[in-house]
């Protein structure tokens, strides 16, 4: 059986761009117009209808078990940033543990995304178990840049294409929207590390902005809406302290 998902015009403007804004990005979905013009009733004219048919996943395909894959890196991510954050400051860098810790905060809402889908479609949430390596700052930055970079340029991609193929936009969304941002995360990590490198810590942020739907981690300032979700700036998760 299917599920219809109805959405507005403005929605599917907004899922074009956040699809499109994906490197590795799946085939063009394919919408079916559903609205029909009748002179009687003109707010129908002002606001089509499209129908997005989304399958609902298969427990034991591709996509469940992506979702739980990503929902488990996640997860060790959200445990091994926070311990990255408090070494950090143990060791005289709160530039880079206030990143740890907004970071940290932005895969709280993935593994959270990744969640929500697991729960609508009857799929098991796993346990999670953090396993990770715990070492000096500078070799913490190299750890999550290589962390980040794999999500970014393997894990979510491949996640993106199987919930496409089978029919699941959205689990393809949540993705989708972790894909975007774990790039400016591995990018945030470069700078850091670059900069502890070079000992120019104090051009790092001084806060962050973490939007609450897909995690998107802006340093310093926010734009009034969030550049893949449109989320209102002041919906905006601020941090500024450990």
């Amino acid at each position: 059986m299917k599920k219809s998902v109805k959405i507005s015009v403005m929605a599917m403007a907004f899922l074009g761009v956040l699809f499109q804004s994906c490197q590795d990005r799946p085939q063009k979905i394919e919408l079916r117009d559903t609205t029909k013009q009748n002179k009687a009733l003109p707010e129908q004219q002002n606001g089509a209808t499209v129908t997005i048919e989304n399958k609902k996943l298969d427990p034991n395909g591709k996509a469940a078990k992506d979702l739980q894959d990503g929902y488990k890196g996640e997860g060790t991510a959200i445990a091994k940033y926070q311990a990255y954050s408090k070494k950090a400051e143990e060791e005289g860098y709160h530039g880079i543990a206030l990143l740890f810790k907004a970071v940290s905060m932005a895969e709280t809402v993935h593994a959270g995304n990744h969640q929500t889908i697991m729960e609508m479609e009857g799929v098991k949430v796993p346990e999670v178990k953090p396993d990770y390596p715990l070492k000096g700052t500078k070799e913490n930055l190299k750890n999550a840049i290589g962390g980040e970079s794999y999500k970014a340029k393997s894990m979510y991609p491949g996640f993106i294409k199987d919930a496409n193929a089978e029919g699941n936009y959205m689990a393809q969304m949540s993705f989708t929207y972790a894909y975007n941002v774990e790039k400016k995360h591995r990018d945030y990590y470069k700078a850091a590390l670059a900069d502890l490198e070079t000992d120019h810590l104090n051009s790092l942020a001084k806060v962050y902005y973490i939007c609450p739907v897909c995690g998107n981690t802006y340093a310093d300032k926010a734009p009034e809406r969030c550049e893949i979700t449109l989320a209102k700036a002041d919906t905006f998760t601020k941090v500024e302290k450990l």
